[in-house]
């Protein structure tokens, strides 16, 4: 579980890159260096976690997104791990080589662009009409999207700079949309917004369908405040260009590169990382009682059902 590498930790940061974590994130060497012994002592110590990557740059995933608290990157690993349990299919199985996650990545449904931002963060883009809900469920789209920000979370530049979310939803259909229920998206919101060490810096979404109106004012509802303050929603692509860098966008967007070629170079990513994704799943937690009774019966105060019921009047 790369217990190995413990102590060969190499900053992989460019000397602007570490500036920008000193100022947003309170990191410098000797912050860096406490506060990963601090988390690793606790995680050898945790009578839960039985199985853990202890790894640096794993433990930064969390030290950086809590900007080094520790008792918060604690409480956000023991999440992490939790849910990865709780939800085996939505984050569990992360292989590349299972046809049906290949088919969902080829089809461009969802790909990190080649390029960072003029601030250096990483963007992924969706497009929801690329999705084929009738041949494909909604665990199966839940884990496409775990194969990705798995395969770039331990990237550190983007632990330092977080990610922008592109949401194309044209060619969004009641079929994507019932495959949801509502207790399903609750719970898939708590977990990203709880316990994903991402910095989420804007979620920009264009071409929102009638039909989806209703569900995303829904969901957003569910998010925190500062989640909530940084989603924009743009009419159309023109709209999203002035947001976003159009030079970074794929070509089918206004941008230099084509989805193809970008989905390309990052299955040969994903595939070079392949044994490491697998291995995220040796990883091991006990389950307290109370935890496994929250994926069951979540404490949804009777909102149960699907999407079917908030059908646009």
């Amino acid at each position: 579980m790369g217990m190995g590498s413990e102590t060969d930790y190499k900053c992989g940061l460019s000397s602007q890159d570490q500036e920008t974590a000193r100022t947003e994130l309170r990191e410098d060497e000797n912050i860096r260096e406490q506060s990963i012994d601090q988390l690793r002592q606790w995680i050898k110590k945790h009578s839960s976690i039985k199985r853990c990557r202890t790894d640096s740059i794993f433990l930064l995933r969390f030290l950086r997104t809590k900007k080094f608290s520790v008792p918060l990157a604690q409480e956000m690993l023991e999440r992490y791990l939790t849910i990865r349990q709780l939800y085996p299919e939505w984050f569990q199985n992360l292989d590349i080589n299972d046809p049906d996650i290949e088919n969902i990545i080829d089809s461009g449904y969802l790909v990190p662009l080649l390029e960072k931002d003029k601030q250096g963060r990483q963007v992924i883009l969706s497009c929801a009409g690329r999705f084929d809900p009738y041949k494909f469920t909604s665990a199966q789209m839940a884990r496409a999207h775990s194969i990705v920000v798995e395969s770039l979370m331990d990237e550190e530049d983007n632990q330092v700079h977080g990610y922008i979310h592109v949401n194309d939803e044209s060619g969004l259909t009641m079929g994507h949309v019932s495959a949801w229920s509502l207790t399903d998206i609750k719970n898939m919101l708590r977990c990203i917004q709880n316990s994903t060490p991402m910095r989420h810096k804007q979620t920009h979404f264009i071409n929102i369908p009638i039909c989806a109106s209703k569900i995303l004012e829904f969901a957003v509802s569910l998010l925190n405040d500062k989640l909530r303050s940084r989603i924009m929603v743009h009419k159309n692509v023109e709209e999203l260009r002035e947001a976003v860098d159009p030079k970074i966008l794929p070509k089918e967007y206004g941008g230099k590169i084509p989805l193809a070629d970008m989905i390309a170079e990052f299955k040969k990513k994903v595939r070079a990382k392949r044994t490491e994704l697998m291995a995220l799943d040796d990883m091991y937690i006990e389950l307290s009682p109370k935890d496994r009774c929250a994926a069951t019966n979540d404490g949804l105060c009777g909102i149960s059902g699907s999407f079917r019921k908030l059908e646009v009047d």
